[in-house]
């Protein structure tokens, strides 16, 4: 516990890894994604509530019912992607809080009782549980496309018609065709943006 990755990880994981809108023709197979999940999982979240939930759309069936959705420019990318995800988020995820947190009992009737802390813990914890899908699939040799972009609504309505799930982001799976990049752009110097107090 607590060692370093070595440089070629660091690479693998944020340096040389970039965010595709292209993509090859090779399959993402079921096993790839359990075994990406079998990794998210493990992501710290705020009292282990793990509010992600992932809707994996591989077939073009799927795909179509995403696509009026999605802003113009994100069509193409999405609709070519191997496999996209729905990273969304249940607001009722303090419902399992009892199995995923036995020790604190008390801390699903807090959200129960909170409907304005439930909307920013879910929103929050499945950022950070969608960043983990990121940087797993980069470790497991994929290659991530993710994106805004889209009307909210229109998606939470055909996959999440019920309410409990709301969407957070996309995000495209799969292996780049790096044939169309762009040099890197500009990133924040420590100086820039951050303190040491």
């Amino acid at each position: 516990m607590g060692e370093r990755v070595d440089d070629t990880a660091l690479d693998t994981l944020f340096r040389q890894a970039r965010t595709y809108a292209k993509w090859q023709a090779r399959p993402v197979p079921d096993q790839l994604l359990r075994d990406l999940y079998e990794l998210v999982k493990w992501g710290p979240t705020s009292a282990n509530g793990s509010p992600a939930r992932f809707v994996f759309l591989r077939s073009t069936e799927a795909k179509e019912r995403l696509r009026p959705a999605l802003t113009p420019r994100n069509v193409e990318k999405t609709m070519t992607a191997p496999v996209t995800v729905i990273v969304g988020y249940d607001l009722r995820f303090y419902e399992q809080l009892p199995k995923l947190a036995p020790h604190n009992p008390a801390i699903a009737k807090l959200f129960h009782e909170n409907p304005e802390l439930v909307e920013v813990t879910a929103r929050r914890n499945s950022s950070l549980q969608g960043a983990y899908l990121i940087m797993a699939a980069r470790a497991l040799g994929l290659d991530c496309g993710p994106m805004s972009g889209f009307d909210n609504a229109k998606v939470d309505a055909e996959f999440f018609p019920d309410g409990r799930v709301k969407s957070n982001f996309l995000c495209c799976l799969g292996h780049g065709d790096g044939s169309n990049l762009e040099p890197r752009l500009y990133r924040f110097t420590f100086e820039e943006v951050c303190q040491v107090l």
